[in-house]
């Protein structure tokens, strides 16, 4: 009767949740495997985390997800038809730069840095679903613009995705400096600064 493998001695989802600060930290390319081995405890194999993990690619996919699935939802209400539109980009913003400088986790937003995570064209398919991510939260910036234009608080010939692009870039740059050490207090005016620039085109009455 063959032996029984030796069962893990690692919970796989804190493992995961372990990787996905690490790549945040780091990003991908600079994050050896040696270092996700010794983040997981317990002196892992090479051989048991690739039986646990097939891969480093196949583990980043699975700690972007977590990322996703936790800490980037901060943007979802972009998508929420419930709030008025300026609402939800404040809403956003805020959201978002207080959870980027707050303590606990790297600074900082694995999505946005996710750009410098894999820059080079072989490993341009690991953050994909981090650029998706991106791409929906620019999405829903114009989603927010285009919901104000229609209902007459922005003026009809507001091009909508060169409004949103100015709140978008806003939060790009709130991971770099996020990164650099900036703190939430500094983000908080700003962000009543970037939204003058709705308020400026809102139509009177």
């Amino acid at each position: 009767m063959a032996q029984m493998g030796r069962p893990r001695t690692f919970d796989r989802q804190a493992a995961v949740e372990q990787a996905m600060f690490l790549f945040w930290q780091q990003g991908y390319e600079s994050t050896s495997l040696s270092q996700l081995k010794a983040s997981l405890g317990g002196g892992i194999s090479a051989p048991s985390f690739y039986a646990a993990f097939g891969s480093k690619e196949a583990l980043f996919r699975e700690a972007a997800q977590c990322y996703l699935d936790t800490f980037a939802r901060v943007t979802e209400c972009l998508w929420d038809d419930g709030l008025a539109p300026r609402a939800a980009i404040e809403l956003a913003l805020r959201q978002s730069a207080r959870m980027q400088s707050e303590p606990g986790h790297p600074p900082g937003c694995m999505v946005a840095l996710g750009c410098m995570s894999a820059p080079t064209a072989e490993h341009a398919a690991v953050a994909a679903p981090l650029t998706a991510s991106r791409a929906r939260t620019r999405a829903g910036f114009v989603h927010c613009v285009e919901r104000g234009r229609d209902s007459g608080e922005l003026p009809a010939g507001t091009d909508a995705v060169a409004l949103a692009a100015v709140f978008d870039s806003f939060l790009s740059g709130v991971a770099i400096q996020a990164r650099d050490g900036v703190g939430y207090a500094v983000f908080d005016s700003a962000i009543a600064q970037i939204l003058c620039v709705w308020d400026a085109r809102r139509v009177p009455g």
